[in-house]
C-alpha cells in the first residue's frame, strides 16, 4: 500500500478539505469547489492554519512543503489525485471527470505530482493564506 493510499478518517468530518492556502493554483481550486458545492458539503483547511498542521501531522503531510491535498470522505482520507476526483465526483457539474478515479493511480499520481511540484512557480505563492469571503468563512477552519 502506498503512503498515499486513502485512509480511514472516522474522526474527521467529511468533506473536509486540506489544501496549501498560499498556494494560488490551491486557493483557485478552493474557490472553484465554492463556486460549484451550493449544497456547502465541502468546508475547508488551510494546511498554514493550527487546525490544518495538526490534520497533516496526523496524516503524514508535511506542512512546511505540502506535496498533497486532501478530502475527508465517507470516514476515509484521499490524497493526490484520489482527493482531486473525489471532489469533483461530488459536485453537480464536474461529476463525470470523477469517473477517472477508475485509471489507475499508478498513472494519475504522476500527473499530479508534476502539477504539485511547479505549483508555486507557474500559479505563483503568495506571503499569507487566502482570505474567504463573508459569505463563505463559515466553511473555513481558522
Amino acid at each position: 500500500m502506498s503512503r498515499w493510499s486513502p485512509q480511514p478518517a472516522p474522526d474527521e468530518p467529511d468533506g473536509l478539505i486540506l489544501f496549501d492556502g498560499v498556494c494560488v493554483f490551491c486557493s483557485r481550486w478552493v474557490r472553484f469547489v465554492i463556486d460549484r458545492d451550493p449544497e456547502r458539503r465541502f468546508r475547508f483547511v488551510a494546511i498554514q492554519s493550527e487546525p490544518g498542521r495538526v490534520l497533516a501531522a496526523r496524516f503524514g503531510i508535511d506542512p512546511e512543503a505540502p506535496r498533497t491535498n486532501a478530502v475527508v470522505w465517507n470516514g476515509r482520507i484521499f490524497f493526490k489525485s484520489d482527493a482531486a476526483l473525489t471532489v469533483l465526483r461530488q459536485l453537480r457539474s464536474t461529476w463525470l471527470l470523477g469517473l477517472l478515479k477508475a485509471v489507475p493511480r499508478l498513472l494519475r499520481d504522476p500527473a499530479y505530482d508534476l502539477i504539485a511540484s511547479n505549483r508555486y512557480r507557474i500559479f505563483g505563492r503568495t506571503h499569507v493564506c487566502m482570505t474567504p469571503a463573508s459569505e463563505d468563512r463559515s466553511r473555513f477552519l481558522m
